[in-house]
Parts: structure tokens; C-alpha cells; sequence
């Protein structure tokens, strides 16, 4: 019998046969010969049905096959300098498991409306394929590097009991009779975490209830967030400047065809290194005056406002020590200008706004009490987040990164919907 491999793995059997199993992602006919392109989820391959290698029967099936159908086929594998990956399937026989009918999604151009309303079967293309293995790299390398780094992994509750970042921005939920919240971020929690094991980090959805309809924007999305004890904000950027970098190196070097298929300009990729430039909150207010777009003082950077700045530089830029006003509530405040806190962002270059978004905490307990008071949340509900400056406080610093723009940067897409497998946007809960 022979075996069932993965078209990813087809150059280890050259000259063998074996089976393979997958999808008819494309077919065409000349004379005698049927080229069927079968999809398997790992890659395309060319399988090859000659009229006089194959039954009539098997023949007459391959000639009748509709895309997406799903079939199991066997023969040689066989080198073939023509074909993108270099080899391709001489058939010997192949078998059916269901013939697809109308499929709707065809060669032809889609709208973006009829694309999402089918995005669970908009996945099977190359161009999806491409960006969400990019994706799946993005997070396998950020976990590297924490985890190559001494950070211990801590899941984050998806219910919380309180806002994170900002009252105005929750999901509610009706919690046995309580109201509970979906998550805008594991960052209190990784806190608490950072207190017992030093240095943590945690990867998962996150949810902001923000009218918005911009392309940087989606209802849910995932986050990477570590927290480290005793680190301040200089050691904060130089953490996350490394790791930007890193995660753009292994992606290069491990997802280099995927982002040639999205025809990314991986020159602009290479160019990632440190060290990133580094503004204050008011250099950068001074550039957007220069640049005709001036920004009141206080004001947090919009998405216009961060692609003025980040087109001066062909790397991501720091833009650090923010007024206290528009950042959160526990961001630590300048100790000669409490009026500014030791918050940083890191803009991606190419217009794709904000990335990485943290900076240092407040480790006093008087301090954050006040905070709470001022933003009008119930003290109440942050006990256990009080306490953890109640019982051996340090400073400690952590940020987010946010997934899918992250992904959108690095493969160059325009749109943030397409970097997540399901988006969630304002108009969108739909499939």
C-alpha cells in the first residue's frame, strides 16, 4: 500500500508512489492529458492523468471533476524543474470522496462583501493561505522569544470584572444575574503574574467595543502581552525593539515564498533593524506641525497622525512619554513632569499605525488609588489589583502587541480583516 504524504513533503519521495489526499483546487485538459492542481492544505501540486496510464473509467472521472471536489489520488512522484515546487504526481488511479457542486467563490473578481460572507470557504485560496501562514508564524515567533527569554506562560480570563482600558469600550455580559465583561486585555492580570514568576506573557482574544470602520480596526483580536518585573521604560523599548526583530527575521526566513505570493517587497522587511528611532510625544507633535497636521497638546495620535510620523523612517519608531490624559489610568507619571507618564508605542513604518502599544506601571499604591479615583472606577472591583502594590511592589513594565496588525505590516495587506481567519468588524458577526 503505498503511502499518504503531504505535498510538503513530496521532494523526500522522488520516483516513489504514494497517495495523496486533498482538494481539486484547479484542473485543464489537453487531448490525452487531464492536470489536475490538488490542494492539500500544505501546498499545490500538479497531478498528471495520461489517457494511457490510467482505466477509461479513471480517465472519464478526472475529466468530470468540479473544484473543491475531494479526492484521493495515487501515483509517482517525479521531478519536474517546470513546477513551483519542483515536482509533480504522475497519476495511476484516484478516487472521489464528494463531488462539489457550484462552488461559489471562481476565478472570476469577488466583491470584499460576497468574500467575507464566504470567508469559511475564501480560506482555501492561495492569497488566504499565504497570509494566515504568515500569521501563524508571527505568533509561533513572538512565543519563541519569550520563551527563549525566561517568560513563563499565564493565560488570561476571557470574563473580567472591570475595564481595563477604558469603561467606554466594554462588551457586557450578563453573568448569573452579575454583569461581567469581555476582556480588553490580560494586562492587569499579567501583572499579578509578573509578581510571582518574574516575567510572564499571554496570547489571546481580546475584545474593544469601538464604533470604528477603519482599516486598522476589528471588534476582536488578539494580543501577545508580556509583563516583567523590575524592568523600566528604556529596558521596555530595547526588549520590544528585539523582539520586532527577531520575529521579522524568522519570518523571512521561514515564510519567504508565502510573502513572495502576496508580492510583499521583502526589501522593506530587511530593512527592520535596530535600532528604531525614538521620539518624544512632543518631537512628534513638533514634526506634525512641520508636516501641516497639527495636534493639539494632549491629544493621543490617530491613525493620521501616526502615519505622518512613521513615513519619515524606513523602521519602526518609538514615540514615548505621553500626556497622562490620554493614556490609561496605571501608566507610571514622569518623576520631574507628573503631567507626562513613561508610556511608549511603536509604529510600524509603511502607514500601518500602532503595533505595540505599553510602557512602565505604577507601582505606588497612594498613586494608583488616586488614578482610580480620577478616571471614576469602583475601587472595589480593583482590590486584587491594589494589593499587588500592598505586598512587595516594583516597578515593572509590560506592552501589547497586537496579532493581526502585526501580521497586516508584515505581509503587506491593506486591510486588517484579512490578517484574522473569522473578523469580527462592526457590521460583521457573520460566518
Amino acid at each position: 500500500m503505498p503511502e499518504w504524504v503531504y505535498v510538503s513533503d513530496i521532494a523526500r519521495h522522488q520516483g516513489q508512489e504514494v497517495v495523496l489526499k486533498g482538494w481539486l483546487y484547479n484542473k485543464r485538459s489537453s487531448g490525452k492529458l487531464h492536470f489536475l492542481q490538488v490542494r492539500d492544505g500544505t501546498g499545490v501540486i500538479q497531478c498528471v492523468v495520461s489517457k494511457s496510464d490510467v482505466s477509461p473509467e479513471t480517465f472519464q472521472l478526472a475529466d468530470h471533476l468540479s473544484q473543491e471536489s475531494s479526492l484521493s489520488v495515487t501515483g509517482t512522484v517525479r521531478a519536474d524543474p517546470r513546477s513551483p515546487i519542483g515536482f509533480e504526481l504522475a497519476v495511476k488511479s484516484l478516487a472521489v470522496g464528494q463531488v462539489a457542486q457550484d462552488y461559489p467563490i471562481t476565478p472570476k473578481e469577488h466583491g470584499i462583501a460576497f468574500l467575507l460572507d464566504h470567508r469559511h470557504l475564501w480560506l482555501r485560496s492561495a492569497r488566504q493561505h499565504a497570509i494566515l501562514r504568515v500569521r501563524s508564524e508571527v505568533i509561533r515567533a513572538c512565543r519563541d522569544y519569550f520563551d527563549g527569554h525566561g517568560f513563563t506562560l499565564l493565560d488570561a480570563p476571557i470574563f473580567t470584572p472591570a475595564a481595563c482600558e477604558g469603561t467606554t469600550t466594554l462588551f457586557a455580559v450578563d453573568y448569573f444575574g452579575d454583569t461581567a465583561y469581555l476582556t480588553q486585555s490580560g494586562q492587569l492580570y499579567m501583572e499579578a503574574g509578573a509578581m510571582a514568576f518574574g516575567k510572564v506573557y499571554c496570547c489571546g482574544p481580546t475584545f474593544r467595543a469601538e464604533k470604528s470602520k477603519t482599516r486598522r480596526h476589528l471588534t476582536e483580536f488578539w494580543m501577545l502581552e508580556p509583563e516583567a518585573a523590575f524592568m523600566e521604560l528604556d529596558e521596555y523599548m530595547e526588549f520590544a525593539e528585539a523582539m520586532v526583530c527577531a520575529v521579522v527575521t524568522q519570518v523571512l526566513e521561514r515564510r519567504r515564498a508565502d510573502l513572495q505570493v502576496l508580492e510583499r517587497d521583502l526589501a522593506r522587511l530587511e530593512a527592520v533593524r535596530a535600532p528604531f528611532p525614538r521620539l518624544s510625544y512632543d518631537e512628534a507633535l513638533s514634526r506634525l506641525l512641520d508636516a501641516g497636521k497639527p495636534l493639539p497638546w494632549g491629544e493621543d495620535l490617530g491613525g493620521d497622525e501616526e502615519t505622518v510620523i512613521s513615513a519619515a523612517f524606513e523602521r519602526p519608531v518609538f514615540v514615548h512619554h505621553y500626556p497622562a490624559r490620554c493614556k490609561a489610568f496605571y501608566m507610571q507619571p514622569e518623576r520631574d513632569r507628573p503631567d507626562v507618564v513613561l508610556a511608549a508605542d511603536l509604529l510600524a513604518p509603511e502607514g500601518y499605525g500602532e503595533i505595540i502599544g505599553g510602557g512602565q506601571r505604577i507601582h505606588d499604591l497612594p498613586l494608583l488609588e488616586q488614578r482610580l479615583q480620577e478616571h471614576h472606577l469602583p475601587e472595589h472591583v480593583y482590590q486584587w489589583y491594589l494589593d499587588l502594590r500592598r505586598y512587595g511592589s516594583v516597578p515593572h513594565c509590560g506592552f501589547g502587541l497586537g496579532i493581526e496588525r502585526s501580521v497586516a505590516w508584515i505581509a503587506g495587506i491593506e486591510h486588517i480583516r484579512e490578517a484574522i481567519p473569522f473578523p469580527r468588524l462592526l457590521n460583521r458577526l457573520y460566518p
